[in-house]
């Protein structure tokens, strides 16, 4: 097996996740962690994503389970998903790569998987420790895209965003429909740009040059205040101002801390050092590159009596850690990567 554990989740060739392979993995992580019946499970737009799901759905269904289909979706939608119903997931994935390979995000009951969890599951799949068939599941529609979109519509001000000409540039951002939705709820005139029918990698840490210009052009062409988007999986923003020039993750996170009064940050290595030039937290931690060593720093920090923590990465992701409110709406944590919260907040 091909496919190997990064800084978030399961990736390799598509070819290499053949559906043994899949098979195989989820069925060790239905059997090595706890859940009450239920599996959580989404995709992106990836021309392999619908066969990778099949094999999952089909794990869960051989162990019994209630699947719950989320369709195309947010990471960030199913992890929320997955917190609200106490219930463990799988999006099928290959986040900000290429269009040759995929992946498999896992979430347990507690959360985004650790790097304690994912060796616990490798050592499954080496032992090829498998479950016994139970009987066969049955297979539900989620309406995650719609409680995900509600999370912001419910916490920020419906004018919030009123009078501001915002283009969402869609490729094939498993966002590209919602979070039009939300921005033009929340008050904007939304010009929707370039969807396509092709997978489109956008790392929002490494924005070519190509796109650049196609950004500073689209900003002039519609007179934009700013255009939007994500990488595939939408747990990565990426935000250009009214020139239609980059604004940088290590920046949308720092501004959306403050936002939303956030007091203690965790960052990665990586990041800029605007977050300590801003004297403005009580304090920031550092930690190696990855959402699950952000989450682990931002855990020990929560376990230690610290309040209203937040995480961000330099890709742009941002991991709520506390409760926010702001006339008396609530945003509740959500310890995942996220591209809509700095997008709306920024």
């Amino acid at each position: 097996m091909a496919s190997k554990f990064g800084t978030a989740g399961l990736r390799g060739l598509a070819d290499d996740l053949s559906d043994d392979v899949v098979r195989l993995y989820v069925s060790v992580f239905l059997t090595s962690f706890p859940h009450s019946g239920c599996l959580v499970v989404g995709r992106d737009l990836r021309a392999s994503s619908p066969r990778i799901m099949d094999a999952v759905v089909a794990s869960a269904l051989e162990a019994g389970l209630q699947v719950l289909d989320c369709g195309v979706v947010p990471t960030p939608a199913l992890a929320l998903e997955c917190a609200v119903r106490g219930a463990p997931g799988v999006m099928v994935t290959g986040s900000h790569i290429s269009a040759d390979r995929n992946g498999l995000k896992f979430y347990t009951q507690e959360g985004e998987f650790t790097k304690a969890d994912e060796q616990r599951l490798l050592q499954g799949v080496s032992d090829r420790r498998t479950p016994q068939v139970k009987g066969t599941g049955q297979v539900t529609a989620c309406a995650a895209l719609e409680h995900y979109a509600a999370r912001y519509l419910n916490f920020f001000s419906k004018s919030a965003l009123s009078g501001r000409r915002i283009g969402v540039w869609q490729h094939s951002s498993a966002a590209r429909e919602v979070l039009p939705e939300i921005l033009t709820a929340l008050g904007a005139e939304v010009i929707l740009l370039a969807p396509s029918d092709v997978f489109v990698a956008v790392d929002t840490e490494a924005i070519s040059g190509d796109v650049r210009d196609r950004l500073v052009d689209w900003a002039a062409a519609h007179r934009l205040d700013a255009i939007v988007s994500t990488d595939g999986d939408a747990d990565r923003p990426l935000l250009a101002d009214e020139a239609g020039a980059v604004v940088p993750g290590d920046i949308l996170g720092p501004i959306t801390a403050r936002m939303l009064g956030a007091r203690n940050l965790v960052t990665t290595v990586s990041a800029n050092t605007m977050v300590e030039a801003m004297n403005h937290f009580e304090s920031v931690s550092r930690c190696r590159i990855g959402s699950p060593y952000v989450i682990e720093a931002m855990e020990e920090k929560i376990a230690s009596g610290v309040t209203r923590v937040l995480g961000y990465e330099p890709n742009g992701g941002v991991l709520l850690g506390f409760e926010a409110h702001a006339e008396g709406r609530v945003l509740a944590p959500l310890m995942t990567r996220d591209a809509v919260l700095p997008i709306v907040a920024v």
